[in-house]
């Protein structure tokens, strides 16, 4: 019986086929005889990605090259370590892969050292930490005990060398003030191990008071001053951070994996680029980097050590997959094609803010100079939740945020976070901003709280009128088609061939 692979090399001549819905048809075709549901599922949400803005900024579009880089034999390995010091045989080709990634990651970055193994963001920051800890205070204890090896240290010692470790003083970002969890929010085990303090923006104006900060440093006297954000608007100075940093001792890192892209884009320069001033730099691929998902841990030589025993210190065995997929991705990253779109993203995100404001929207600092905005939608009456549940009936996704001394707390929240690393890469452009910003604004101001029966507004339920909802649906849709997402792929022949329910699929 024929399959879908088939049926569409059976329509074309064969060198009019193209190699990309050629390998994708390939894929879900294999996936489809095991499992048809999942293949349904991918096609489903390739929809649902073409048919929505995605807003989102932590989110992205990576090449077909970068998706399909990981769909090989490379998951099946086993590489603890990193190259040519492995503790299993047969890891020659990865040893490659993984050295040619390093490689182009410094290249890209003009980094000292390069970690890849890193699963996300999350492993990266802990890799980071701990790392820090081992070269700057674990190396300190060793030294006092006799230059001893960590297994050679008694239960006594080992006790000793434990308390050494922990409790040491972290001080970040505040998460309500742009952070992230990982930076020291109590729910987050980045909290449990330090003993962590946190800075805030002005409550004036919104931003880093770098004074402020240089003031809370001298009182806390931390290990580490970390930096970078998720939800921050603007660029810092990462001279002023480090110059903080060297004034009371601390180890200077960077998590940058929100705007990694701008840093490889060269769009970020000079005292707002962090890879000259900070000891630790801490991404993830995706992002505006444009990459697989995964992390990356980039440092001067002093932690370069530290960071290559990520495993065992806190991670197994690297995925040898993602790391090929992250290598092809740092090549994209090295083109000129790829710093246009990364000052693209800029500018998008610069023209939307202004748009919003035109439209009367609350943006908070009155701009942006990154990827990202963030939106008070209290004006509305709304809370963040409410925002992005209604958003996302009329075809816009995007996340609720918090925002500076946010009243309605992590899960309702006052604010919304919109992102332009998606559209961007779709190929949007300044006047498409206007339109995204007329249809945000038409669907916030139709978005209502309804009562509950104490009298009270609800905080999870909202009502927008059929109307509202489908004119602004039909103008996502409109924008979007001008701007499809992989064209190259057929999706009414995606959604004939896989949809569970299909002869092809039973």
């Amino acid at each position: 019986m024929s399959n879908p692979l088939s049926k569409y090399l059976s329509t074309v001549k064969p060198e009019d086929a193209n190699p990309s819905f050629v390998a994708y048809l390939a894929n879900l075709t294999k996936t489809a005889e095991v499992l048809p549901e999942i293949s349904a599922s991918i096609v489903k949400e390739f929809k649902d990605q073409r048919n929505n803005l995605k807003l989102i900024a932590s989110e992205n579009f990576c090449s077909l090259s970068c998706q399909l880089t990981m769909g090989n034999l490379l998951t099946d390995k086993y590489a603890e370590g990193f190259p040519s010091h492995r503790f299993y045989a047969g890891c020659d080709n990865v040893d490659d892969i993984e050295a040619t990634g390093v490689e182009l990651a410094k290249k890209v970055f003009g980094a000292e050292h390069a970690y890849l193994q890193a699963h996300s963001g999350a492993d990266a920051n802990l890799i980071a930490y701990w790392a820090i800890l081992h070269e700057r205070v674990g190396n300190k204890v060793l030294k006092e005990l006799g230059d001893k090896k960590i297994n050679d240290l008694d239960s006594d010692q080992w006790l000793e060398f434990r308390k050494a470790l922990g409790n040491q003083k972290l001080l970040a970002l505040d998460y309500y003030s742009g952070g992230h969890l990982t930076h020291g929010y109590r729910f987050n085990v980045s909290a449990q191990m330090f003993d962590a303090y946190s800075y805030g923006v002005s409550k004036e104006t919104g931003l880093l008071d770098y004074d402020q900060i240089e003031k809370q440093a001298l009182q806390i006297k931390p290990t580490i001053l970390l930096t970078g954000y998720s939800a921050y608007p603007r660029e810092i100075n990462f001279r002023r951070m480090k110059e903080i940093a060297d004034k009371v001792g601390a180890v200077f890192m960077v998590d940058m994996a929100h705007f990694a892209g701008l840093v490889a884009g060269g769009v970020f320069k000079g005292d707002f680029n962090p890879i000259p001033f900070a000891d630790v730099v801490t991404s993830t691929t995706h992002k505006t980097l444009r990459g697989p998902r995964g992390g990356l841990v980039l440092c001067k030589k002093e932690f370069a050590e530290q960071v290559d025993k990520g495993c065992p210190l806190v991670i197994g065995g690297p995925l040898s997959h993602v790391m090929a997929a992250k290598a092809v991705a740092f090549q994209e990253n090295l083109t000129s094609d790829f710093k246009t779109y990364a000052s693209k993203i800029v500018e998008n995100s610069r023209a939307l803010a202004a748009a919003c404001i035109e439209e009367g929207l609350d943006v908070l600092t009155g701009g942006t100079d990154n990827h990202l905005l963030l939106i008070d939608v209290r004006p509305f009456n709304i809370n963040g939740r409410q925002a992005e549940a209604s958003l996302r009936e009329c075809g816009v996704t995007l996340n609720r945020n918090s925002i500076p001394f946010d009243p309605n707390g992590a899960w309702y929240t006052s604010g919304l976070r919109v992102g332009t690393p998606a559209i961007t890469t779709l190929g949007m452009g300044k006047e498409q901003m206007k339109e995204i910003a007329s249809i945000i604004k038409q669907v916030l101001s139709a978005t209502s709280s309804p009562r509950l029966k104490s009298g009270k507004t609800s905080k999870t339920k909202f009502t927008i009128g059929d109307e509202t909802r489908l004119e602004a649906k039909s103008r996502v849709v409109t924008l979007l088609k001008q701007f499809p997402l992989y064209p190259e792929l057929d999706l009414d022949f995606l959604e004939k061939e896989f949809l569970v329910g299909n002869s092809n699929t039973k």
